[in-house]
């Protein structure tokens, strides 16, 4: 049996050969993952339609590195659809198109890049839209339970987005 001296020796030792020459702790260092062609569904479900832009922001974690160096993936390189079917779908609706400007146009710029925007039917009628009050650039599928299944089985992964209410200033806890 190791004795609690020779494991705090061992803990002392091992910390001090991390710590460097310099006595400073060593860094983290940056990795470049070989990715593969992603294919991505994005599966938004929102209790509120003012978080559909902190919700964008998991969309731009995943396009935007893979779409500048080192990796600079093509649109065609990558597929990446989206499906609303919580209460962001207000978002969309022409109708609202001045109090969700912002978000609108950052889904349109993802359009640009071959990101695909999905809107389930069955929501959408619960809402009490038609096809014609969304933006041209949606998709209508019949239910968001039958695009998740389809979307899987063609070899999909499945990101769902996790929008929380911020009770805490970044600066607060860094």
């Amino acid at each position: 049996m190791i004795s609690t001296m020779s494991r705090r020796a061992a803990f002392a030792l091992a910390a001090g050969l991390a710590m460097g020459a310099g006595g400073t702790a060593a860094q983290g260092r940056r990795v470049q993952t070989p990715y593969a062609r992603p294919k991505v569904l994005f599966d938004v479900y929102l209790d509120h339609p003012a978080k559909m832009g902190a919700a964008l922001f998991w969309l731009r974690a995943f396009v935007n590195p893979l779409t500048e160096a080192p990796y600079s993936f093509f649109p065609e390189d990558m597929s990446v659809v989206v499906l609303l079917h919580g209460t962001e779908i207000v978002t969309v609706a022409r109708k609202n198109e001045d109090r969700y400007q912002e978000v609108v146009q950052r889904m349109r710029a993802y359009v640009e890049q071959g990101v695909r925007f999905r809107v389930c039917g069955l929501a959408l009628s619960d809402y009490g839209y038609q096809d014609a009050d969304m933006q041209s650039f949606i998709e209508i599928a019949p239910s968001a339970m039958t695009e998740l299944v389809h979307w899987q089985n063609q070899g999909y992964a499945l990101i769902v987005p996790q929008v929380t209410d911020k009770r805490v200033a970044i600066e607060d806890i860094r």
